[in-house]
């Protein structure tokens, strides 16, 4: 299993490895999101969708536990599902909402709080963990399957120190 750490200084460093990570990107990548509130899983999310070309706002899905996105990914309309699950009561929710059907070849699907649906989403193909130490953030990114090894082989992001 392939992983990569750093420690991000600011909110400018987790911008930077947002669209580090955008560059990377391949169409049916799930990408699940690990941390407390207020670990950066929504600031990451937003840096990469600004970094894949996404003009318009990107807001929390909290209350929608969904919002939908379209980017262009090697001249290719790509759709991108950010999911937050946090607020879902039950693992049932997700089923009922139909959302098992995003997770295909042509959507990027972007998990927080992939807990709360455990057993019923597909493994990731990266993990992202993020932590807040006293100064930053820590973040460990884990590929698990081919398609997440390229996308972490194809990350060079250099954090500034």
């Amino acid at each position: 299993m392939q992983h990569y750490k750093t420690s991000l200084i600011d909110e400018e460093a987790t911008q930077a490895l947002g669209k580090s990570l955008a560059r990377c990107l391949q169409a049916g990548l799930t990408i699940y999101l690990h941390g407390d509130l207020g670990a950066g899983k929504t600031a990451l999310t937003r840096a990469l969708l600004h970094g894949a070309g996404h003009q318009g706002k990107v807001k929390s899905p909290t209350y929608t536990l969904a919002e939908p996105y379209q980017i262009t990914l090697h001249d290719k309309a790509c759709k991108v599902m950010h999911f937050d699950l946090y607020r879902m009561s039950s693992p049932e929710e997700f089923i009922e909402a139909g959302f098992r059907d995003e997770f295909n070849a042509n959507t990027i699907c972007i998990i927080e709080w992939p807990e709360k649906a455990e057993g019923l989403l597909p493994q990731p193909d990266l993990d992202i963990y993020l932590s807040i130490p006293t100064d930053g953030r820590d973040v460990e990114i884990q590929a698990h399957s081919d398609a997440g090894q390229t996308c972490l082989s194809k990350l060079h992001f250099a954090p500034r120190l």
